[in-house]
């Protein structure tokens, strides 16, 4: 049902075929005729690539639509020498899905992500206090009192499903370097989570 809502959105002039690189050009100028008509080309292709990243229908029309809006903002930054309109709007569409599912993925998918993510670790029994026996809120609480460079390590390790090489590629940061931020991060928030149960 959601799909219905991508489609015939604009009324394209008869005999009009304007490329999407002359509708963003003229978005940019303000013309919401252009940018309308530019919406109607390829909102189906930014749904279809939200929904295949986030798999939610509700969420990725949600996505699609803030893609869409930041397109309209932002149309005046699309230059032509670094690729096709096509390709500067799902690059924008593809942000925005994999930071929604980021965020999304610190609640229902963290035990299973741990649990894959244990098999490789040689911290697996921090991690398994940390995980196993607290709720939540507490390791949400916890994980604020981390510095914001360990926090970053554990939350792309855990939450992201990320290997400790790829966290060190993002962060652009030293692989024995990353390990021992996120063993101390992994040791303070065992500590904070069981100060955590005592006081309770």
């Amino acid at each position: 049902m959601g799909e219905h809502r991508w489609q015939g959105r604009a009324q394209v002039p008869p005999g009009e075929a304007a490329t999407p690189e002359e509708l963003l050009r003229l978005a940019a100028r303000g013309d919401e005729q252009a940018f309308a008509a530019l919406y109607d080309q390829l909102s189906p292709r930014v749904y279809g690539l939200a929904r295949r990243v986030v798999r939610d229908p509700a969420q990725a029309e949600e996505v699609a639509q803030e893609a869409l809006v930041e397109v309209w903002r932002t149309a005046s930054r699309f230059d032509a020498s670094k690729g096709s309109a096509a390709a500067w709007v799902l690059t924008i569409a593809h942000r925005r899905a994999v930071d929604r599912v980021r965020s999304a993925q610190a609640g229902a998918d963290r035990e299973r992500r741990v649990a894959a993510a244990s098999n490789e670790t040689p911290y697996d029994d921090v991690v398994e206090e940390v995980t196993t026996s607290l709720e939540v809120q507490q390791v949400r609480r916890c994980l604020k009192g981390l510095t914001e460079l360990q926090r970053e390590a554990i939350t792309l390790a855990y939450y992201g499903g990320y290997s400790y090489r790829e966290v060190a590629e993002l962060l652009d940061t030293a692989l024995p370097t990353v390990k021992t931020r996120m063993r101390d991060g992994l040791i303070r928030m065992r500590d904070c989570l069981g100060v955590s149960v005592g006081g309770r």
